[in-house]
């Protein structure tokens, strides 16, 4: 089990994320969201393509920024765990999607991405000891922990699945 991070090893806009983790805790949230965004590679076009309101992202959209921060925050929690505190810059999810060509992409292909980013970030984290875990550096400004980003990784995902449930119609939250 990694513990719950405190308040202080990572930015506060984090704490949505962090407090959607169950008590089952991350890593077991990590391996259980896999199921739920497997079963997203059989929804039809027109749902993957559905937009819930104006200006909002498309659910291949949504899914190819989960996997577009899964990679952010992999690296982030990479450079923790080789001890490396070098800073590290924030990134605009925003601008990433203008130009990423999730839309235009088979869902399955975005699904299918996303797993094996998945999977990449469960064999950098299961391969990581208490003391990696504790290390900090600092990521857009303001420090964070590798049992932070453990957190917010597993949060970042449940989020985004709640949205796809609650305002999507697609999904269940895993």
């Amino acid at each position: 089990m990694i513990a719950k991070p405190a308040a202080d090893e990572f930015a506060p806009f984090y704490t949505g994320y962090i407090e959607k983790v169950p008590l089952s805790g991350p890593l077991a949230t990590l391996e259980a969201q896999r199921s739920a965004i497997q079963a997203l590679a059989a929804l039809p076009d027109d749902k993957a393509a559905h937009r819930y309101a104006e200006g909002k992202w498309s659910v291949k959209e949504l899914l190819g920024h989960v996997a577009d921060a899964e990679r952010v925050f992999g690296y982030r929690l990479l450079r923790i765990a080789r001890n490396d505190s070098t800073p590290l810059a924030g990134f605009d999810e925003n601008a990433w999607a203008l130009v990423a060509p999730h839309h235009q992409r088979p869902i399955g292909d975005i699904v299918k991405e996303l797993l094996a980013v998945r999977e990449a970030t469960l064999a950098l984290i299961q391969s990581m000891d208490a003391d990696a875990l504790a290390r900090q550096t600092v990521a857009n400004t303001r420090p964070v922990s590798g049992r932070a980003l453990v957190w917010i990784l597993a949060g970042h995902c449940q989020h985004h699945l709640g949205i796809l449930s609650e305002r999507y119609g697609v999904a269940p939250a895993a």
